[in-house]
C-alpha cells in the first residue's frame, strides 16, 4: 500500500519536462521573448543563426525552448526540430504589418510539414 501511494505521489508531483520550439520570421521577436521568460528581463539581441536553447522553470514543469533563427534560407531547417516536441510557438511581429502575409504563408507551410510528421 505505502509503495503504491508513494508511486502515485511521486507521479502526480514530479517535475514534468516539455520541449517546445519557437519559430517565426527573422527579427519577430523570438530571443527577446525566451530571454524574457529566462531572465524576467529584455536584453539585447543579435540576429539568430542557428537556434538558442535555454530551459524555464514554470511551477513543476521544465519548459526546454528551441527559439530556432528565422532567416528564409534557415527556415527548411525547421522540419528537423519537430521530433519529440510538444509545443508549438509561432512568433509574429504584428508592429511589421509588411510581413503579416509573410509570416501567415510561412505557419501554413510549417503546419503542411508538421502535418506529415503526426
Amino acid at each position: 500500500m505505502g509503495v503504491s501511494f508513494g508511486k502515485l505521489f511521486s507521479k502526480l508531483f514530479a517535475k514534468k519536462e516539455m520541449r517546445i520550439l519557437m519559430v517565426g520570421l527573422d527579427a519577430a521577436g523570438k530571443t527577446t521573448i525566451l530571454y524574457k521568460l529566462k531572465l524576467g528581463e529584455i536584453v539585447t539581441t543579435i540576429p539568430t543563426i542557428g537556434f538558442n536553447v535555454e530551459t524555464v522553470e514554470y511551477k513543476n514543469i521544465s519548459f526546454t525552448v528551441w527559439d530556432v533563427g528565422g532567416q528564409d534560407k534557415i527556415r527548411p531547417l525547421w522540419r528537423h526540430y519537430f521530433q519529440n516536441t510538444q509545443g508549438l510557438i509561432f512568433v509574429v511581429d504584428s508592429n511589421d504589418r509588411d510581413r503579416v502575409v509573410e509570416a501567415r504563408d510561412e505557419l501554413h507551410r510549417m503546419l503542411n510539414e508538421v502535418l506529415y510528421y503526426i
